[in-house]
């Protein structure tokens, strides 16, 4: 992966390097559907991409804020827009009246209108040399929004966003210098869109462990969110249950306001509705956090077979094992 993002940010803008390998395009296609196909995921170049690409933007957000200076491309731009476009939808599509309290109908025609439209949408993102690759990388943006049967949203949703955002930064539409930018502001304008999803029409969480889960929705941004906390002068661990500090501070870390979202919607002690979260509060250090968290990303999102199951796999995210 860091060397598809090397190569591809060597070369100024408007001399756009040629793609480092030559491909195919192809729709993806799911290739896990029995538990024994995990094995295949795991040596998977699609695995070892996915990963780096995380850990990379991990190492890159590390002891900065929301609120830091960073550039933003003209790539990173159109996302934005993109993400406004489906903001505006849920404004054009309000939920409607239905006995069920949870998972309003009116999703599944917002869902339809991005059904229609994703692939025109990722084609204005990318360079048009590569228009080729649009209706692959769509495919991920469709399957990052929740699922419009069940009306549910999980971390295997949030998983095929970040496999989006892999995707461009391998057709090198997303480089290098675009790493604070992809965190800040496109997954964090995601995250703000799919909050507003699951508001309005009451998205149920898609495989929660309730109480025993980190979060209902979300894991990536607790991850490159205890990464921007490293090294912090006076924010430690403990201090993310406190909610003057989260009030304070949410603006500058990912992590903290992922916890003001979850003050916001859930009633009770802390400790009862988000255990896990209560338990990571007594860790030491942030940087002990972040490593906590990576494994346990891998352990309870990655090798769940009830997650990837659904994960598609394309030229770009291949599941042919990782070349020695």
């Amino acid at each position: 992966m860091a060397e598809t993002e090397q190569q591809s940010g060597s070369s100024p803008e408007d001399d756009k390097p040629p793609l480092p390998f030559s491909l195919n395009f192809m729709v993806p296609k799911k290739e896990i559907s029995t538990v024994p196909d995990m094995g295949k995921w795991k040596r998977s170049q699609a695995y070892a991409d996915y990963m780096g690409f995380i850990l990379t933007l991990n190492e890159g957000v590390k002891g900065k804020k929301l609120t830091c200076e960073y550039s933003v491309s003209e790539t990173v731009e159109k996302l934005l827009s993109l993400l406004d476009t489906l903001d505006r939808w849920i404004d054009e599509t309000p939920p409607v009246d239905q006995p069920s309290r949870f998972g309003n109908k009116a999703y599944r025609a917002w869902y339809a209108k991005l059904d229609q439209e994703a692939e025109a949408l990722v084609a204005a993102v990318i360079p048009s040399d590569r228009s080729a690759a649009a209706p692959e990388i769509a495919v991920y943006l469709k399957e990052a929004v929740g699922n419009s049967t069940r009306i549910d949203y999980g971390t295997g949703h949030e998983a095929a966003f970040a496999a989006f955002l892999c995707c461009l930064c391998k057709i090198g539409a997303l480089r290098v210098e675009d790493q604070l930018s992809i965190v800040f502001k496109v997954f964090d304008r995601y995250l703000r869109v799919m909050r507003k999803l699951q508001k309005t029409y009451r998205m149920e969480p898609a495989g929660s462990q309730g109480v025993w889960g980190l979060d209902d929705f979300q894991f990536l941004p607790f991850i490159w969110g205890s990464s921007q906390l490293i090294d912090h002068p006076t924010l430690e661990p403990r201090h993310f249950v406190d909610e003057k500090a989260v009030n304070e501070h949410h603006q500058d870390y990912m992590f903290l306001e992922c916890i003001k979202f979850i003050n916001e919607m859930k009633t009770g002690p802390f400790a009862e509705h988000s255990n896990q979260l209560w338990n990571i509060s007594a860790v030491p250090t942030w940087s002990k956090v972040n490593q906590g968290l990576i494994r346990m990303y891998k352990a309870e999102c990655l090798e769940k077979f009830p997650v990837i199951q659904h994960f598609k796999f394309g030229s770009l995210l291949s599941i042919q094992p990782v070349k020695p």
